[in-house]
Formats: structure tokens, C-alpha cells, sequence
């Protein structure tokens, strides 16, 4: 129920957005480096910026350019896609849209197909709980989930990271990322998902956790 109360608000956030006049942003590096993706003005769309996208892509890779190359990704709460689909340009060879709100499903899949895209995605509209009991159904493995709500969702961050802590989907090697804005925290613990790192670049922050909390990325 919880769920589908975040699905209800998040879907009416996004009302009257084909209206909005649109952004451009890029991508950063691989396959479709500095290829434009398209984005719509407004606080319900807020996709990552360039900037803090490629921050955290530099952490994930750790400066080796093959690092993400087969890697399946969850991108929450996805909006624009961007960074799916920056993880895709990267080597990815599964990504998972999670998206409920009709527009920026859309959004998404117009970007997808600007650039060609034509396989190693799904692009998912049903909540949460459901795409993750399907998960462990089908054995889905992820490497790396992100998520990134509407801020003025805090509820979003807790209730996903907990649905994310109790997934099969999410295992010792998964690292989960959530972006917030920096005054807010959303927790360092989540069951067996504990914090391992928090960084924070301008009003914006990425908190980066795994099961156990292991290793201390902090140090």
C-alpha cells in the first residue's frame, strides 16, 4: 500500500510536463560520448547533473574506463534516464528503468531511442515491490541500483532503500546509491544496507551503501 500511495503522488508530480519547455544535457564518456539527452524544466524532473553524474561515475570506476562493462544496473526513480544510460554508454549489459510516472517513462524511452538504443534495457512502470518479488522470481542480480526521488519525497528514500535491503536482487557485491540534497539525510542503515560512503558536491550529495557495509569507503 505504502507503494502505491509514492506511485499516486509521484504520478501527479509529473502532471502538465509536455508543456515544459526542454534541457539538454550530455553524455559524459563511452560509446555515446557527448551525445545530447533531453530533459524538461520544472522541480518534478530533476535529472542529475552533468557534473555530479560524472563525480559519481569516476567513483564507480575508479579510473579504469572497462570497470562497468557487464555490469546490470537499477536506475530509480529514472526521470530523464540519464544515468542509465550513461551507465550503458559505459559498457553496461542491463539496465532497469524504473519509472511510474507516464511522461517521464516516455522522456526516457525517446532518449533510448535518439541514440539508437535498441536492447539491454527494460524500462519498468509498476512499483517497486512488485519489479523486485519478479526479480526474485527470474534470479535478476543487480550491480549497482541507484535511486534518485523528487526531494520533497524524503518518505521515497527510506521505504525504497528498505524494500532494496530485503530484495535477493541486492546481494554483498551490490552497491546501492542514493542522491539527496545535502541538508538531508535519508539514513546510514537500512537492515543489512549500511552507509559506506557520503559525498557531497555543491547543494547535492551521493550516499553510497552495501550489505554489510563493507568496504568502508570513508576511510
Amino acid at each position: 500500500m505504502r507503494f502505491r500511495v509514492l506511485q499516486i503522488f509521484y504520478m501527479l508530480s509529473y502532471s502538465g510536463l509536455a508543456n515544459r519547455k526542454c534541457t539538454v544535457m550530455r553524455i559524459i564518456a563511452g560509446k555515446y560520448r557527448g551525445r545530447p539527452l533531453r530533459s524538461l524544466r520544472g522541480t518534478e524532473i530533476r535529472p542529475t547533473a552533468d557534473r555530479l553524474r560524472e563525480t559519481l561515475f569516476n567513483v564507480l570506476s575508479a579510473g579504469n574506463p572497462e570497470a562497468l562493462h557487464g555490469t546490470v544496473w537499477m536506475d530509480i526513480f529514472a526521470g530523464t534516464g540519464a544515468v542509465g544510460i550513461e551507465a550503458l554508454s559505459r559498457g553496461a549489459k542491463e539496465v532497469y528503468f524504473l519509472e511510474t510516472a507516464p511522461e517521464a517513462a516516455k522522456l526516457v524511452e525517446q532518449n533510448l531511442r535518439k541514440l539508437g538504443i535498441t536492447e539491454g534495457y527494460k524500462i519498468l512502470r509498476d512499483e517497486l515491490s512488485g519489479i523486485l518479488w519478479r526479480f526474485k522470481r527470474q534470479h535478476v542480480v543487480i550491480d549497482v541500483a541507484f535511486l534518485d526521488p523528487p526531494y520533497r519525497m524524503e518518505n521515497a528514500y527510506k521505504q525504497t532503500l528498505t524494500a532494496l535491503a530485503d530484495s535477493s536482487a541486492v546481494w554483498a557485491m551490490t552497491l546501492v546509491v542514493a542522491q539527496h540534497e545535502k541538508r538531508f539525510d535519508p539514513g546510514s542503515e537500512f537492515g543489512a544496507l549500511r552507509r559506506i560512503r557520503l559525498l557531497t558536491q555543491g547543494n547535492n550529495a551521493l550516499s553510497f551503501y552495501r550489505i554489510g557495509g563493507q568496504p568502508d569507503l570513508n576511510r
